[in-house]
Formats: C-alpha cells, structure tokens, sequence
C-alpha cells in the first residue's frame, strides 16, 4: 500500500515537498490548499482546495483519508491552521511536522523596527515616515485605515478588500523580485519606511536590501508563536529525512 502524505500548502517549500514525495515510489501525496490565490501554481500530486471545519474537521479527514503523515508547510503567519493541525494530530496520534523557512536577521546598516503584530506596525508608522511601502499582503489592511495622514503604496498578489487606508497605491505583483527592481520602485513611489512580515525566504527578501541600501527604516512584523510541543524543520530535506523517506 502506498503511504499517504498530507501537505497543507501553499508556500514553495510545500510545492517542493509535493514534487518531492509524488516522485518517490509507495507515496501518495495530497496539497491542501486555503483557496486564497485564485491561481496558485502547479502543485505536483493530488489538489484539494478549501477548508476543513477546524481541527476536528481536520482529524476527520485524516481518519477518512488513511493519512500516515502531515506537514504543515503553510505561510508562517497562517497560525490557525498551524494550531487546527497540531490538535487534529494529538486527536489522531498521525505524526505532524511544521515545514518553516528559517526567519530573517538583520544585517549591517540595516534599521529594523520589531513589531508584535500589525497593530503594533501600524502604531510605529507615523515616527518613522509619511510614504509606507506596505508588504503584509491583502489580509489585515484594517490595522492601517485609520492612519488618514500617510499614504500607502500596497503591494499584493490579489487585491485587497476593505477596510484599508484612504491614500492607497496598489501594486499588484508576485515574486520573485530582485533588488534593483525593488530599489526601483522604492524610488518611484518615494518611500521612506517599508513594514513587511517576517516571512522569511528569499522570493521576497529583495526589498530588504533595497532597503538597507537606501537608508529607510524597516518595521518587521514577527511570526506568532508556534504551538507547544510541535516538531518544526527548516527545509525540505528535513522534512523528507523526518518522514523517514530520504
């Protein structure tokens, strides 16, 4: 019987894990995806798109479903669904491991500005500059709709539903960038603070060299924290190696 692997995806790591496991003799492998991005990609394997109902939901899944194994290889701020399958694998006793790209660091010269979450980035913004280059995604707009005295240039890979800030410039684009096409658009659009995820991964960590290059502050929102007990890797080999398929 071939064993059967549940990815809940999204993120190129977990696009590399499906071609990975779909390539290897006795392994079937599943890519749930949320349904956020109307046009995620190639996903090798088999595709299912929505959600499950919470973590029982989940479980039942993996009951109905002969699951040996899941690896959330989500988006590092999709914590809910982080916590939905860390409970759905201690109700099944299925093995579960996180799939997290390692964090970004600071470097020389950069000026980075923590935040604990998008409230707290929006509250930084008015010490720091009048011209955001806003990089959060399209989800959580709220936390700066009331800052009526900035202008915003978002950038996203769908647009964004309301409620968002009154002076707003969309971008609509999806990485890879690189760094001059990101000290480009800085430029252009005259920034003087970026705010971006701690999304980690280097699709989009050109704008932070732009940045450093540049001189502009930079607030870093940082990841939740991942829930107790869990078994986190950083890459796809770990993964593979863990699931005892390397």
């Amino acid at each position: 019987m071939s064993r059967h692997v549940l990815v809940l995806g999204g993120t190129t790591e977990a696009r590399e894990l499906a071609a990975e496991l779909a390539a290897r003799p006795g392994v079937r492998v599943t890519t749930s995806l949320a349904g956020r991005v109307t046009r995620p990609g190639a996903v090798a394997g088999e595709v299912r798109v929505g959600g499950f109902g919470g973590a029982q939901g989940l479980a039942d899944w993996l009951r109905a479903h002969d699951v040996a194994a899941v690896v959330d290889a989500t988006h590092p701020f999709a914590e809910t669904i982080t916590a939905n399958t860390a409970r759905a694998a201690a109700l099944t006793r299925v093995p579960a491991v996180v799939l997290r790209r390692p964090g970004w660091r600071p470097g020389p010269g950069d000026d980075w500005h923590p935040a604990a979450a998008l409230r707290d980035a929006a509250d930084l913004l008015p010490r720091l500059g009048h011209r955001v280059f806003l990089t959060t995604g399209r989800l959580g707009l709220a936390a700066f709709a009331h800052l009526t005295e900035l202008h915003f240039v978002v950038r996203s890979v769908e647009p964004p539903e309301p409620p968002m800030p009154p002076d707003l410039e969309l971008v609509l684009a999806r990485g890879p960038f690189t760094p001059a096409g990101e000290s480009a658009l800085l430029r252009e659009h005259r920034i003087d603070v970026l705010v971006t995820k701690d999304s980690g991964g280097a699709a989009t960590a050109a704008k932070l060299t732009a940045a450093r290059e540049l001189g502009l502050p930079v607030v870093v929102v940082q990841r939740p924290p991942l829930p107790d007990g869990v078994t986190v890797v950083p890459d796809v080999p770990g993964a593979i190696a863990l699931l005892g398929l390397d």
